[in-house]
């Protein structure tokens, strides 16, 4: 076996093509033995692996730089730069990140890196920096063709060429985003595939670039020639190679969207292994359910998506049974949010869906284009809370103290399925008021309460238990936690009060007041940061009075693939943690 003997690149170069052809099977069979078992990108990492080999090969890294785009396909670069073991011990799959960390290796990874379209931007900083410092090394951004549609990445284009230095830009064209690609600049990729890169029409020589096609991108000698060809080149040149999402294994080729990223499945069916989690319901799927429903009866209303589809419960067949009422911008936030407020200005009800992660990439057009004007879109913010993605490039709890500080932004936050749907109606059908809603993580709650139908008397919180003494206020999908506080606290003979602030981006001052009368402690409890989060918001007011408050959420910091259950014990967020600091303070 080689891939055991490889502790470097300088290994990889002293094997024959036909070696390195043995390689890449040994590469894709840890890609898989990892993946099936541990979960990660199944398809991104299979399709790279040869073209992975060829730049391992071809260039002198780490002298040479390389910079990946979101890097979810550093699968086979990490285990050509002495981290195999991530992949072939299963005990060690943990020691190893799903994504570019040069926290994990300073010598072969330039930057972390999971958001997309930024690795072009981020090598010309490089390429820049190494002209200024009169260095020789290749600058080597990888980039695949999903990423094309974000803005960051014609932005980087536009930069290279304007340095015009050396710099590889490398667009790894497998035909697919997360899902299909969706954009104008997709025909041009397509009509340069169908002519051999030989069409006239060329994007990439339009913004300034120099342009090599390689058809085969599965092919290791197609690629080492065409890296060697322009590994030290003294312009900036697009190598755009055509590779197979899912290479190597069938179900991967056969359902490239299904295998873009996975739970762990069994290898021989590609069928998911039993869990834990099988039969529970799962929240962004009843929101794509809920919206194409609506939508039959609403010809008005328009989903939005900015390139992951499922993580807004829109399916194929859903996506295909809601025609024109369904939009995927591609890898463009900033694009979703500004044609959300233009589609509303033009009298349409567009709701745009996406991971709390990916809205922080589009803060100015919430802000400007969205709240300036007005214009009454609607944004679900999905997976915000400690229960969501978990790297730190995707750490989803940030959105409160982001979102709700926007002026003109009413930020609602449901605490039940039942609740979202009300709030949801509500948010559709009103046209004063953009609105986004914070979409409660991991278990779905379900309630038979009537809830309120109508929202426009903003900051109105929902006293949900009347007593006294102390008053916890749980917000969003940390209710349930605040209910079983009280009742805890009901036990030790303390009457408490429990309220559903319902609304993130403002306060209740009449209820707050009131509970100045009866009330020694409000305790807020939140799923989130708590620097300038909302309970921060509920301190600042009682701060002039005699009246304590105490708040319960996760404290700002860069945490990386944690344990929730630890961070709930590290930020004393669990019910114990909090009924024992609640007793210590009356």
């Amino acid at each position: 076996m080689y891939l055991e003997k490889i502790n470097s690149p300088q290994d990889v170069r002293k094997l024959s093509i036909e070696q390195l052809d043995v390689l890449a099977g040994e590469i894709r069979e840890g890609v898989l033995n990892r993946v099936s078992n541990h979960g990660g990108h199944v398809g991104p990492n299979l399709g790279i692996t040869e073209a992975t080999i060829a730049l391992v090969y071809v260039f002198d890294i780490p002298e040479d730089k390389i910079v990946f785009d979101v890097s979810h396909q550093v699968y086979p670069y990490k285990m050509l730069t002495g981290r195999a073991y991530g992949y072939l011990d299963n005990k060690r799959f943990d020691d190893v990140s799903g994504y570019s960390s040069p926290e994990e290796s300073p010598e072969y990874d330039c930057f972390e890196i999971g958001h997309t379209s930024t690795s072009v931007a981020l090598a010309t900083g490089l390429q820049k920096a190494r002209d200024i410092r009169g260095g020789k090394e290749n600058i080597v951004a990888v980039i695949g063709d999903g990423s094309l549609s974000g803005g960051e990445a014609f932005e980087g284009f536009d930069m290279a060429a304007e340095i015009g230095t050396n710099m590889i830009i490398v667009v790894n064209d497998n035909e697919m985003s997360i899902a299909e690609n969706h954009g104008g600049l997709y025909g041009n990729l397509k009509l340069l595939r169908d002519t051999a890169g030989k069409a006239e029409l060329n994007f990439f020589k339009a913004m300034g670039l120099d342009y090599v096609y390689v058809e085969d991108g599965n092919d290791i000698a197609s690629l080492i020639a065409a890296f060697k060809q322009v590994k030290d080149a003294e312009r900036p040149v697009v190598v755009h190679i055509h590779t197979e999402k899912g290479h190597g294994y069938a179900p991967a080729v056969e359902n490239k969207e299904r295998f873009h990223w996975s739970m762990p499945f069994d290898l021989e069916t590609g069928n998911l292994k039993a869990s834990a989690g099988d039969g529970e319901e799962y929240f962004p799927a009843l929101i794509g359910q809920y919206l194409a429903e609506k939508a039959k009866n609403d010809p008005k209303l328009v989903a939005v998506v900015s390139a992951v589809p499922g993580g807004a419960g829109f399916t194929p067949e859903i996506r295909k049974q809601m025609g024109r009422q369904y939009i995927d911008v591609g890898i463009a936030e900033e694009e979703a949010v500004a044609l959300s407020s233009g589609m509303a200005k033009g009298g349409v009800r567009p709701v745009y869906t996406t991971y709390a992660t990916f809205i922080q990439r589009t803060y100015d057009q919430i802000a400007q284009d969205l709240c300036v004007n007005g214009n009454a879109a609607v944004i679900n913010v999905v997976g915000a809370s400690v229960y969501g993605m978990n790297d730190i490039t995707h750490i989803c709890f940030f959105d409160i103290p982001m979102l709700s500080h926007i002026p003109n932004l009413v930020y609602l936050a449901p605490t039940t399925y039942e609740e979202f749907v009300a709030m949801e109606d509500w948010a559709i059908k009103q046209t004063e008021y953009p609105v986004a809603i914070r979409i409660p993580e991991a278990l779905v709650a379900h309630s038979d309460e009537k809830y309120d139908t109508d929202y426009s008397q903003l900051n109105k919180y929902k006293m949900d238990k009347k007593g006294d003494t102390v008053a916890v206020i749980a917000l969003g999908d940390f209710y349930q936690k605040g209910q079983k506080v009280v009742d805890m606290l009901t036990g030790r003979g303390i009457n408490a009060t429990l309220i559903n602030p319902r609304f993130v981006s403002g306060i209740d001052e009449e209820m707050l007041e009131g509970l100045k009368k009866d009330h020694k402690l409000v305790v807020t409890i939140e799923d989130g940061c708590i620097d300038g989060g909302f309970g921060e918001r509920i301190s600042r007011y009682y701060g002039p009075s005699e009246m304590k408050t105490i708040c319960f959420g996760v404290r700002k910091a860069l945490y990386d693939r944690y344990d929730v259950e630890q961070l709930l014990r590290d930020n004393h967020l669990t019910e114990e943690q909090i009924v024992a600091d609640v007793l210590n303070l009356i």
